[in-house]
């Protein structure tokens, strides 16, 4: 059971800072009294408005006048922080004890979770191992204490994000996490989204339970939700060392954080922050959190003002532009036969993730990147000036809203915090959403 577990309309600053005394207090009584090296590990720059990294930084000062303590970003294959990006999501904390994860070379072996074990958890949908690679800081230096800070909300590999996440796919090797992400595309993403426990989550359980035994951790789990201002405002604060932790941080976010249409959308409209979203890898998730709410024939408009790349990495940016967004039937016949798709299975997946699969047209806004190099991966490309022009996103609120000349379309502010659907699509699919 959660040793905190705090829900309310909206939970202030202050008290988040009460929060992270208490989350010090019952971490030195249950794991260990005086802690002399204590390690945090929040989520990456892509989940600034998830005050995580405040919480870091609050937490950090709670140990270090009698501890050690580092940070790693768990940035799984994202693009290191730059010293302003740390200085932004961490505040005060030394630039020397924040250390960037290397996904290809800076990984130990520790075992697998059994090509059988994963068959029976999707259903014989996939028929191959997940080797797990973990971050070599985090396990072969001596901590005293591990705390994983992050923001639960829908998620299109995990059903939720966050909890082990943070380990498997934050800190995790690229077998890892391309076996993961290959395994979540393969189940379909729209069976994924807003499940407690899909296939890949109950691997990497399975994974913690079978290989992180030893770690001395806990996890800070927070829910956050729009009020009346249309402001994103804590709403929940779960910490504790089990799955349970994660699953109450879960099933608010469930109750929060998803929207339920009783007919499909025809036109959604999105913005994706320049601070926070450069590439589409990240930036689609405007993609997937509405996917499950647009109507066959429909168009989401993503504004992307920071765009400037397709991919976090260079051979991944390069594969997407080779094959664009290209389905599932294609993205899978592709990896049968193309070496690189091989390799970059997790980009695969990618391309799988963020097509529409032919029900919807997805039209980027972009700030840097041409005409040509959007419709290239298969979108559809807007002017970025005459977008902003025809839907004002500074001057709307989520929902329902209409331009000067009647087109009626609904607007997310923020489509990384939530998740949109029809109830049909909600809850008539493979795996029973509410499972757990």
């Amino acid at each position: 059971m959660p040793w905190i577990s705090e829900t309310a309309s909206h939970i202030s600053w202050p008290r988040l800072e009460e929060l992270m005394k208490q989350t010090a207090a019952e971490a030195r009584q249950h794991i260990c009294q005086r802690p002399k090296r204590v390690l945090l590990l929040p989520p990456d720059i892509t989940r600034a408005h998830s005050g995580a990294g405040r919480l870091t930084e609050l937490l950090y000062h709670e140990f270090a006048p009698e501890a050690e303590v580092h940070v790693i970003p768990t940035l799984g294959q994202h693009v290191p922080h730059t010293r302003e990006e740390n200085e932004r999501m961490f505040g005060s904390i030394p630039e020397e004890r924040i250390h960037a994860h290397d996904w290809r070379g800076g990984c130990v072996d520790l075992g697998e979770v059994s090509a059988e074990f994963v068959g029976e958890a999707c259903g014989g949908v996939a028929d191959w191992a997940i080797p797990i690679q973990l971050n070599r800081m985090l396990m072969e230096e001596p901590w005293d204490l591990v705390i994983n800070v992050g923001h639960v909300v829908p998620h299109e590999v995990l059903g939720f994000a966050n909890h082990n996440k943070n380990y498997f796919i934050g800190l995790g090797g690229k077998d890892t996490i391309c076996a993961s992400h290959m395994l979540s595309a393969t189940c379909g993403i729209e069976n994924n989204l807003g499940n407690l426990v899909t296939p890949t989550r109950a691997c990497f359980n399975k994974a913690e339970d079978d290989l992180l035994g030893k770690l001395p951790d806990l996890y800070v789990q927070v829910v956050l939700a729009r009020n009346d201002q249309d402001e994103l405002v804590h709403t929940g604060v779960h910490v504790g060392d089990d799955l349970e932790t994660y699953l109450a941080a879960a099933r608010q976010s469930r109750e929060e954080n998803i929207t339920v249409f009783e007919q499909p959308v025809k036109k959604m409209v999105c913005v994706m922050q320049a601070d926070e979203f450069v590439s589409t890898w990240v930036a689609n998730k405007a993609v997937y959190r509405t996917r499950m709410a647009l109507a066959d024939g429909g168009e989401l408009v993503i504004i992307a003002p920071g765009l400037k790349r397709f991919g976090e990495q260079p051979d991944v940016d390069a594969l997407i532009r080779k094959y664009g967004y290209c389905g599932t039937p294609r993205a899978l016949a592709g990896y049968q036969t193309e070496a690189d798709m091989q390799d970059l299975a997790h980009a695969t997946a990618h391309l799988i993730h963020g097509s529409s699969e032919g029900r919807f047209t997805i039209t980027y806004a972009p700030g840097h990147l041409s005409r040509e190099e959007v419709e290239g991966v298969h979108f559809r490309c807007a002017d970025l000036a005459e977008t902003l022009a025809r839907y004002q996103p500074d001057k709307h609120t989520e929902g329902w809203q209409t331009t000067a000349d009647g087109e009626r379309f609904f607007f997310i502010p923020t489509p990384s915090a939530g998740l949109w659907a029809t109830r049909e699509k909600l809850y008539n699919r493979a795996t029973g959403f509410g499972a757990a």
